[in-house]
Formats: C-alpha cells, sequence, structure tokens
C-alpha cells in the first residue's frame, strides 16, 4: 500500500510517499480501506517532533480518517466487512489502509460521506467538548471564538449558537469573517485590539469563555478580554506556546485557565461514542454545516501540510488516497 511516512523531525519535506507492506488487524483491531483523510495541526505537530505528539521517525503520518473495514480482527464485535467507520486517533492514517482500534471507531450514519465524516470527526468532537464540557456555554454567554474561519473555529461557532451563546469571532480577512457569519457568528473582529473591542461589545464586562487555538499571538489579550470569574480554554497553539502564567494574573479576576485535550474528554469509547455520535446526527441532519476547504491527493500531503501552517485555510483540509 501507498502511505505517507515522517521521516525526520523537521518541515513539510519530512513527509515521503512511500511503498508499505499491507497491514493487518490484530485482536481488537479492524483493518479499513481509507477515502479520507484528515489534515490537523496535530499532524504538523507531530511531524516537528513538537509538544504532546512526539514519535521517532520514521513513521507514518496522521490519525483521522473514514473509510470502510475491509477485516476485523479476533474478538471485534461492534463492526464487521462492508461497515463504513470514523475515527479520530488512529496513527498511520495518511495511507492506503490503517489498522483502528474497535474502541476507536464510530459508525457513520446513512447520508455522511467519508469526505465529510473525516472534516468532521477530530475537530467536531473537539468543538463539542470545548462547548459542551470544558466551558458549557449557557443561553446569553458572551464567547470569543479565535480562528473563527478554521476548522474548529466553524464548527465551535455553531455549536456555540445551538447552545443559545453570543459569539464574538476573530478572523484576519473580510473573507473568513463572511464565513464566521455565515457559521452565525454575532461579531466579527480583526485580531488587533480584540480584547478591548470585546469590552465594547459586553458592556465593558468582558466575555464569559474564550476559546484559543492560536496560542502565543493572541493569549494575554485573550486573558485581558475575559470577565471576572472567566475561562480562558487554550486548545492549541498554531502560532506558538504561550509564555508562562503568573498566577496573580488570574487571582486579578478570578480567572479559569485550562489547557484541554480529547484525549481526556474522551477517555473512554462510551464517551467518545456519545459525542461523535451527537455529532455525526447534526450532520446527517443538515443541522451542522461542515466545511471541506480543500482537497489534496495523497502525494500532496505536505503541500497540504504547508497550506494549514500558512493560516491562510479555511475550514477543513482532505487527503484522498
Amino acid at each position: 500500500m501507498r502511505a505517507i511516512v515522517v521521516t525526520e523531525h523537521g518541515g513539510p519535506e519530512a513527509l515521503d510517499l512511500q511503498d508499505r507492506p499491507d497491514p493487518s488487524p490484530g485482536p481488537g483491531e479492524l483493518l479499513v480501506a481509507v477515502e479520507a483523510i484528515g489534515v490537523n495541526f496535530r499532524d504538523v505537530y507531530e511531524r516537528e517532533g513538537k509538544g504532546t505528539h512526539v514519535s521517532e521517525p520514521p513513521h507514518p503520518a496522521g490519525v483521522e480518517g473514514a473509510g470502510t473495514v475491509s477485516a476485523a480482527g479476533e474478538g471485534v464485535t461492534r463492526f464487521g466487512e462492508g461497515d463504513r467507520v470514523v475515527w479520530s486517533n488512529a496513527p498511520g492514517s495518511y495511507a492506503e489502509q490503517v489498522v483502528v482500534a474497535e474502541d476507536a471507531a464510530v459508525g457513520l450514519p446513512d447520508g455522511v460521506s467519508s469526505e465529510l465524516a473525516a472534516a468532521a470527526i477530530l475537530q467536531g468532537t473537539t468543538a463539542h467538548y470545548l462547548a459542551t464540557s470544558t466551558y458549557p456555554i449557557q443561553a446569553g454567554d458572551w464567547v470569543i471564538v479565535h480562528a473563527a474561519a478554521g476548522g474548529v473555529g466553524l464548527l465551535l461557532t455553531q455549536i456555540a449558537k445551538r447552545r443559545g451563546g453570543r459569539v464574538i469571532a476573530t478572523t484576519s480577512t473580510d473573507e473568513k469573517a463572511a464565513l464566521a457569519r455565515g457559521a452565525g457568528a454575532d461579531e466579527t473582529i480583526g485580531y488587533e485590539g480584540f480584547a478591548e473591542r470585546a469590552r465594547e461589545l459586553t458592556g465593558g464586562e468582558g466575555v464569559h469563555a474564550v476559546y484559543d487555538g492560536i496560542g502565543e499571538a493572541t493569549f494575554d489579550e485573550s486573558i485581558a478580554a475575559l470577565r471576572p470569574r472567566g475561562s480562558m480554554v487554550l486548545y492549541g497553539a498554531a502560532s506558538g506556546p504561550p509564555p508562562p502564567v503568573e498566577i496573580a494574573v488570574l487571582n486579578a479576576k478570578s480567572l479559569f485557565l485550562t489547557r484541554p485535550t480529547l484525549a481526556h474528554y474522551g477517555q473512554t469509547g462510551d464517551e467518545l461514542r456519545s459525542r461523535a455520535g451527537e455529532l455525526l446526527e447534526w450532520v446527517a441532519a443538515g443541522e451542522l454545516d461542515v466545511r471541506i476547504g480543500a482537497r489534496y491527493a495523497l502525494e500532496d500531503a505536505a503541500r497540504a501540510q504547508s497550506d494549514l501552517e500558512s493560516r491562510g485555510t479555511t475550514g477543513k483540509l482532505i487527503l484522498t488516497p
């Protein structure tokens, strides 16, 4: 089979298309013919050797995708050959075939294509836990969603509105602002002076929560935009990790600071399937719009990651084997 391999820690040039042996499922595992693959910043961090996603190269890239089960290992009870599944945590997903643990696989409802599923599962379940568990948005809450035209941002904005929240979306261009408004954002603003503008929009009080996947470039102003007892939710660091935080900064307004990950908001198969199941039901019913920003052939994985890193993309980037 063909697969994209991380040959060393470094830039996009470290991604190499290689022929590798066909995998086979072990006990409790599925062998899946991959039909669509999600491209994520998590994959970039893994390639660079940064953060929590570090493996020693060479190793196959990617973790997210969707496809059809071609074989089931011993002890598998929920899936069989021909079933359609999606996953967000199967190492080596930048490939034509991948082995997926049964507990990591989620069945696809009718009406949800493999492309839509791969575009939604990781970023959508991330948006789901952020808005429903990390800081559970209540009706009338003001929240800032950074990078609101990105894959997580568009989905998070929609889920926030489902819960009755009022969304201030930050974007870098007029085109991206239009996408955020289309997702339901109440206000769209640029990044320069966004904390002051957010306080103006909330009558001087500040927002209840900031959902920040950018990190260093926005962190300090995000803290400044919060009202007393507000929540700073740092779920990514596209611009780099923020500097260490002095406790006194939080004490000044009794703020909450958290760095959540999906691994801890989907610790069991049941929790993951519950989140993903609700998300995919919304997609199947047409209640959640999933934007695919661009499609790339598998051999163009390096270009896809480079485009993602440029922060010039919108929606979700997809690879097709």
